[in-house]
């Protein structure tokens, strides 16, 4: 071992003073120790045979002013994707019964916006309050947010905010222009002021290389608190963005390394295999829950993405003898 500090990933203390070079230390490690490490530390914070299933639903799909190069419902590029106005409360209920029937503990609602506008946020509060009303845990991701728009959501029962940095600082300019990197922190501390919860990750696959990755996890693990959520979205083939012409999903083992030293870098967050797991063997995501990754999105698609059947899901985990519903251990 050499004199990089990395022993003691976790416990009393979590840390928010990773470098760079600590990241790298302990992904490059060998591949058995890298996991057996990750596992150690997932079973001191988690039941290492329960996951969280959670349910994601577009209640306003496509139009997005911001030029996020990676997004089929950004207006600046040419897709397939559809403009359609806020959904009704009673749809997105519904839609929320049924993913609480198929077993999903926590549901999200997505609305492809800038930031979203004082009319829209009252009908959001209204289903967020009546979602809630159901016994689910309750997410929203609206774009950016100010720190009174933070607060109603609270007040209306939000659980969790989402609101993905997507890559490290060093490629984020190369992926979007609209909206800073800075604009994310802002609005994450706002939601962490209004008392919720935070949902932040990112994107791989996109051209970025290995150090963008780990850059995008020491940026989530040095944030004065880790987020209690880290979604690792993999690339999704979309078509008419810019990304397309850059974009290479990595190979499972680059991705399970990455999913490891998320675990070692943010001990107590949850993280969760999210958009691009159609991609993914069954043996591929096996090794992702060994190496600590502890939630997934159920439901055929994910916005505007395919994502794994149901069945499919099911008995995948049958078979790893997981049970869904988060457990800490």
């Amino acid at each position: 071992m050499d004199s990089l500090h990395v022993e003691n990933h976790d416990d009393a203390s979590l840390r928010h003073d990773w470098s760079r070079a600590e990241a790298e230390h302990l992904h490059g490690l060998p591949f058995a120790d890298l996991i057996f490490r990750a596992q150690t530390v997932h079973r001191r914070h988690f039941d290492p045979n329960r996951i969280e299933t959670a349910s994601l639903l577009s209640i306003k799909t496509g139009g997005c002013p911001e030029d996020c190069g990676y997004c089929s419902q950004s207006a600046h590029f040419e897709t397939d994707v559809k403009a359609t106005r806020l959904m009704e409360r009673e749809t997105v209920v519904a839609t929320a019964q049924r993913a609480k029937d198929a077993g999903a503990t926590r549901f999200c609602m997505a609305a492809a916006w800038r930031s979203p506008k004082e009319r829209d946020l009252e009908r959001v509060c209204d289903m967020v309050s009546a979602v809630k009303g159901l016994g689910m845990e309750t997410c929203a991701t609206l774009g950016m947010l100010t720190a009174e728009q933070a607060a109603r959501l609270r007040d209306a029962g939000l659980d969790f905010y989402n609101h993905n940095v997507d890559t490290s600082p060093e490629f984020y300019g190369k992926i979007i222009t609209t909206r800073t990197l800075q604009d994310r922190i802002d609005t994450l501390a706002c939601a962490r002021e209004a008392g919720l919860k935070v949902c932040c990750g990112g994107i791989v696959g996109m051209g970025e290389q290995v150090e963008d990755r780990l850059g995008m996890l020491v940026l989530l693990a040095n944030l004065p608190s880790h987020p209690e959520s880290v979604p690792i979205n993999l690339w999704n083939e979309v078509k008419g963005v810019p990304v397309n012409a850059t974009a290479e999903r990595p190979d499972p083992i680059a991705l399970v390394r990455l999913i490891a030293t998320a675990r070692l870098l943010m001990p107590r967050s949850v993280v969760r295999l999210s958009a691009g797991r159609q991609y993914m063997s069954d043996e591929m995501q096996a090794l992702c829950f060994l190496a600590g990754a502890n939630s997934i999105f159920i439901g055929d698609v994910l916005l505007t993405t395919r994502n794994p059947g149901r069945n499919r899901d099911a008995d995948l985990l049958e078979r790893l003898g997981i049970t869904s519903g988060l457990a800490a251990s």
